[in-house]
């Protein structure tokens, strides 16, 4: 089988031959249909979120189930899958309480048990680490509870976009924000975690969507998904914003995670207002907050993070399938382009470079398959 390695920070990722172990007893093997390319990812591309190397990353992928470990009774052969990032162990004490997105227990082999993937290439002993769920690859192994069924009717390289960059739109305005009907919302950021807030704000009921993004095409875009006012980001937003809605919104949403971005949203915030980052900052980012504190105080502003939307993805994502099978969700659009696994550095290049909303990794031979099953 074939997988995307990357070996290094700041260098191009391989397509390398490796091998998959057999699958434990809580573990199912999937063949990859779609994944999609993350800004999470690319995190690790550039050096700004730490990690092992080398490593296979994706954590947006769906596929269709091929074996299944022997205490598995939720999958069987056959069954299409999308894979999270947020698998949980059921058993912690966050589990228990039903935030499993929160897991502080995530399942895992052992450090002595064999790796999931392998790379006969690699000399001197080292280990070729699976970051998440290792997506970007024709093949993986994940536990079960990093898996969720979703309907045959849904293509998979649509439904692999739920996994991340679409829960974590929807949850962070449906799960952690609360947007109330009637809101007036601002989202920093309209690539795809950016539309699919906008998408959630959308369904929430929110009165005023405003989408705020230094690129004129994606604002255009972010009007298909449900803005109804544009303001072109850098500097002058915050003020744009502020006067659009005399006097700040209700709710804010970073995607983007850099912290000039974070204290724009802070300065958007109307009386009472909230800012939810969801952007992933990196990871030796520190945060001050802009303009007079006393201010914020007064006016009684919250700022909070979501991880992956504060969202249980076996409830949510399943949901979300079901509003794109009833075409309350648009998904069709989210998708710039379709490219093979070996195109993977080119996808990441184009995405950065702010010209796309979601690039997804296809396997034709796959999606074919599901294609005949549905």
């Amino acid at each position: 089988m074939k997988a995307a390695v990357l070996r290094a920070a700041k260098t191009p990722m391989t397509i390398e031959e490796v091998q998959l172990d057999n699958p434990a007893p809580d573990e199912v093997r999937v063949r990859v249909a779609a994944s999609g390319l993350c800004h999470s990812d690319y995190h690790v591309v550039a050096g700004d979120l730490q990690s092992r190397f080398p490593v296979v990353l994706g954590h947006e992928p769906s596929g269709i189930v091929e074996s299944v470990g022997e205490r598995v009774s939720m999958f069987k052969p056959g069954d299409h899958v999308v894979a999270c990032i947020s698998g949980f162990c059921g058993h912690c004490n966050t589990c228990v309480q039903g935030f499993t997105y929160r897991c502080t227990d995530r399942p895992a082999r052992a450090r002595n048990d064999p790796p999931r993937m392998s790379m006969p290439a690699l000399a001197d002993g080292k280990r070729l680490h699976v970051r998440s769920v290792g997506g970007f690859a024709d093949t993986m192994l994940v536990h079960q509870n990093s898996l969720v069924k979703v309907p045959r009717e849904i293509p998979l390289d649509r439904a692999c976009i739920l996994g991340c960059a679409v829960i974590t739109g929807y949850g962070a305005v449906n799960r952690r924000a609360k947007v109330p009907p009637g809101s007036t919302v601002a989202v920093i950021g309209c690539g795809g975690v950016g539309l699919s807030v906008i998408q959630g704000a959308r369904l929430a009921g929110a009165a005023r969507i405003i989408a705020v993004d230094i690129e004129p095409t994606k604002l255009e875009m972010a009007k298909r998904f449900g803005a109804t006012d544009a303001v072109m980001g850098g500097d002058d937003a915050p003020a744009a914003v502020v006067e659009l809605t005399k006097g700040g919104v209700d709710y804010v949403f970073e995607v983007l995670g850099t912290m000039k971005t974070i204290q724009q949203g802070c300065l958007m915030l109307g009386a009472g207002g909230t800012l939810t980052i969801v952007g992933v900052p990196p990871h030796d980012a520190k945060l001050t907050l802009p303009g007079s504190l006393a201010d914020m105080f007064m006016k009684e502003v919250r700022i909070q993070w979501t991880y992956m939307g504060s969202s249980p993805f076996t409830v949510d994502i399943p949901l979300l399938a079901d509003f794109y099978l009833q075409g309350k969700l648009e998904l069709d659009a989210m998708i710039s382009n379709r490219i093979k696994l070996e195109d993977i550095n080119a996808g990441f290049e184009t995405m950065i470079g702010g010209r796309s909303a979601r690039n997804v990794i296809v396997f034709d031979d796959v999606m074919k398959e599901a294609a005949r099953a549905a």
